[in-house]
């Protein structure tokens, strides 16, 4: 036996001392949180996920809505982009059209997202991350895979071991929670992290992969959607212990490139690894109405300032993107998705507008929207963005303008300077 490895099967997640059997509390402290697992020492791929984490940075800062039911929202018409755990025992949902959150839980305190608030506690987190790893390939915000293989000389103890001290350290430094999965591949890590929230940290390991997934149903598998699962049902296929019993083959010719996983993930066959900084695949901004909007008008003022969101967004993080993406949703909640490749990557609100317009003004028959977005797929690089038009030659007089328009918002903030799409309309 090296230094390196552990002397005992398990440990405490609260005192992280090790624990020599199967008792239900550990012998140092008492507490009932422990660890163990026959491959723990083994496992090195993790997923990590922030609890509730919009909610729980809220009640970081405010004591006093520890104890309550807290709903991260845009008002009536908004939806939930997180609601905490006393909520949800409510029957509150993210994405849950807010309406409805509100009739599920009516003494819930509303409070409207502060993503620069999100953006910096995530940074924090993820700076913590990459002191145990430089392998963290983000998900989101709030989430991202670990991969630990090699660190051991480094930290003196194995993955499961490290990944515990990390949990303890963002509840003690930053003061949100942590789940933790712990696995061999990222299909099992994601799946054991959403196992035991909130501060739940649960091992799923190579020997028990498929015996676990057995009797799962076939939406636990990343890609099966309601739609989807709908069809399988349709099938006769409703577990995933089914599709483990089915050939490869047999699900491609059904289902092509899909069942393909479905065969693979079924038998806990994943060989994705973790690509440290992964880039981002697109750059969005969207809004949900209080309202329903049919008015080209209305839309036009919202997109033009989603557009210039976007903007600053690609010039903020140094890209560009070639695919424009308009999104809307209809109010009996149907989304339509409506794109257009341009001949040159971007990074100008202006043109970003212009063509989200010309695929609006398809869409504008009187239909009523409850929400509208705009986005950039196909990211590049912004050296080749943006060349002069020989075309329009109005388009480098525009491009001079929003460069001036984007100086003086640096300067003296983002509201500073409107164009006459976004300048307050005088109607009532």
């Amino acid at each position: 036996m090296t230094h390196t490895e552990p002397q005992f099967p398990g440990f405490c997640r609260d005192c992280l001392k090790g624990q020599p059997d199967g008792r239900k509390r550990c012998h140092a402290c008492g507490s009932p949180r422990l660890v163990y697992h026959p491959e723990l020492h083994q496992l090195t791929l993790a997923h990590v996920d922030c609890d509730a984490f919009y909610a729980s940075i809220e009640k970081r800062d405010n004591p006093e809505l520890v104890d309550k039911p807290v709903i991260i929202g845009g008002g009536k018409r908004g939806v939930v982009s997180t609601a905490c755990y006393v909520a949800r025992i409510h029957g509150v949902r993210s994405a849950m059209p807010m309406f409805k959150a509100l009739e599920a839980c009516p003494q819930a305190v509303v409070i409207r997202p502060d993503m620069e608030k999100y953006v910096r506690v995530g940074r924090e987190v993820r700076a913590l991350m990459e002191e145990l790893t430089p392998l963290v390939q983000p998900i989101s915000i709030d989430e991202a895979f670990l991969e630990l293989k090699g660190t051991q000389l480094l930290h003196h103890e194995p993955p499961a071991m490290v990944l515990a001290r990390f949990a303890r350290r963002v509840e003690q430094e930053i003061g949100i929670t942590i789940s933790v999965g712990l696995s061999y591949c990222k299909f099992l890590a994601k799946v054991a992290s959403d196992l035991q929230k909130p501060r739940g940290f649960s091992v799923i390991g190579e020997e028990e992969a498929v015996r676990f997934l057995s009797d799962k149903p076939v939406t636990m598998i990343w890609g099966v959607g309601k739609a989807f699962a709908t069809t399988l049902a349709q099938d006769g296929i409703r577990s995933i212990g089914q599709l483990q019993t089915m050939d490869e083959t047999d699900l491609m010719r059904r289902y092509g490139v899909m069942g393909q996983r479905l065969s693979r993930l079924s038998r806990g066959i994943d060989d994705r690894d973790v690509h440290a900084n992964e880039a981002a695949k697109s750059v969005s901004a969207e809004t949900t109405f209080f309202e329903d909007i049919s008015r080209a008008d209305d839309l036009i003022k919202h997109l033009r300032e989603l557009s210039e969101k976007v903007a600053w967004r690609l010039k903020r993080h140094g890209i560009a993107g070639q695919t424009v993406v308009l999104k809307l949703k209809t109010s009996d909640f149907k989304t339509r998705t409506r794109n257009r490749k341009l001949d040159d990557p971007t990074q100008l609100a202006d043109r970003i507008f212009r063509t989200g317009l010309s695929l609006l003004e398809k869409e504008t028959d009187g239909t009523r929207f409850r929400l509208i977005g705009i986005g950039v797929s196909d990211l590049q690089d912004p050296s080749v963005a943006d060349p002069p038009d020989l075309v329009d030659a109005q388009a480098s007089r525009r491009a001079a303008a929003e460069a001036a328009m984007d100086k003086l918002r640096d300067k003296f903030g983002k509201g500073t300077v409107q164009t006459g799409y976004t300048f307050p309309s005088k109607r009532s």
